[in-house]
């Protein structure tokens, strides 16, 4: 199937795709900003640039598209033009996700994931619940956790 757009306004409308500070990043930040946890931001010290790095807790957070890292939920779906591309960069996504998981475990730290369809789109659960979960495992010692919408 055709774009049906020029490539050159394709090239305008993907670069204007943020890769940080994001509006579900955004949420976290300011919701655990205000629950009192004090954090840096994408950290190049550490594997894969953790969105929000917790030092006092040796724990990061990452904030992910379902889109960007093909994940199982009602907002991923493969595009129809050039799947091939597609394809090729969706399963280059998860391995590197796959790498900083591994990196971040055998560095000793905890790693968290908040999908975007747990922020956004029919399967979206209550913000209050989403930083409820992460303000529990930020006080826990659970080395991985992950969060997304309700099935």
């Amino acid at each position: 199937m055709a774009d049906i757009v020029t490539p050159e306004i394709r090239s305008q409308m993907m670069a204007g795709i943020r890769g940080k500070n994001t509006k579900p990043e955004l949420v976290l930040r300011r919701g655990l900003h205000a629950a009192g946890f004090r954090f840096r931001l994408h950290d190049r010290s550490l594997p894969g640039n953790p969105d929000i790095v917790f030092p006092r807790y040796r724990a990061v957070l990452f904030a992910h598209g379902c889109f960007w890292h093909g994940h199982d939920c009602h907002l991923f779906k493969w595009p129809s033009s050039r799947p091939d591309f597609w394809r090729t960069k969706i399963h280059r996504n998860r391995e590197v996700d796959a790498r900083v998981t591994a990196s971040l475990q055998q560095a000793g730290w905890r790693q968290g994931i908040v999908w975007e369809c747990a922020l956004k789109g029919r399967t979206r659960l209550p913000i209050e619940a989403v930083l409820a979960e992460c303000v529990s495992w930020l006080q826990s010692d659970v080395p991985l956790f992950e969060i997304m919408g309700s099935a």
